[in-house]
């Protein structure tokens, strides 16, 4: 999927255990982190207001040396938008059913996210397919160098599915580029399966996966 490619370590590791968030979305959830004893790493919904940040990290997203087979933009398309546009897909990802933004922390630091955006049945999705069916799609997935290895991709794609699963959906979806070995690891190990459906998207030949969602 050209919009969530994880940049992030495929090492296997112990599994995340990840309490769930506060209702209000204000606290964040823990994980363990990988680099020591007392270090955590917390994942909650991006809040209104803070686009900056948003805007910050997608710029570190798009500047990965992979991006070209992992993003849909490029760094100086997104260098050219304007506060408000940051300001609006902030707030978007903050509340309501149709789009979802999760954030990784350590400390006071962003670093990672996704986005889940579900559309219904006749829409056009990210890569300019109409859809026959609803469907919840994993994008804009980023874990930055540092806290690769930490667990911090398998406890944002957690939440993702948790909050797809709230939704009504029974599978949440992503695209990977067929030569992203790396992110196709990562999605399997955190539960994704090859549909066997391929396509030729804007970034290229790409392969569909999906995480079952029935357990939730």
């Amino acid at each position: 999927m050209r919009e969530h490619r994880p940049t992030g370590d495929t090492r296997r590791q112990r599994p995340v255990r990840q309490p769930q968030p506060d209702p209000g979305g204000t606290r964040p959830a823990p994980c363990t982190h990988g680099r020591g004893a007392g270090v955590t790493i917390g994942v909650r919904r991006v809040r209104a207001g803070e686009g900056a940040r948003v805007c910050e990290l997608r710029l570190r997203a798009v500047s990965d040396p992979v991006a070209s087979i992992a993003f849909l933009t490029t760094r100086e398309q997104e260098l050219e938008r304007e506060p408000a546009f940051w300001d609006e897909r902030a707030a978007g990802g903050a509340s309501g059913g149709s789009t979802a933004m999760f954030v990784a922390e350590d400390g006071d630091t962003w670093v990672g996210s996704v986005t889940v955006l579900v559309r219904r049945a006749g829409e056009i999705d990210h890569t300019g397919r109409r859809l026959p069916h609803g469907r919840a799609d994993v994008v804009g997935v980023y874990v930055a160098p540092e806290a690769r290895g930490s667990g911090a991709i398998d406890a944002l794609l957690d939440a993702a599915a948790r909050w797809t699963a709230e939704q009504g959906f029974e599978t949440l979806s992503l695209d990977v580029h067929v030569d992203n070995h790396r992110a196709q690891a990562v999605y399997r190990r955190a539960g994704f399966v090859a549909t066997g459906e391929t396509f030729t998207g804007p970034i290229g030949a790409e392969l569909a996966m999906g995480r079952s969602l029935r357990r939730l």
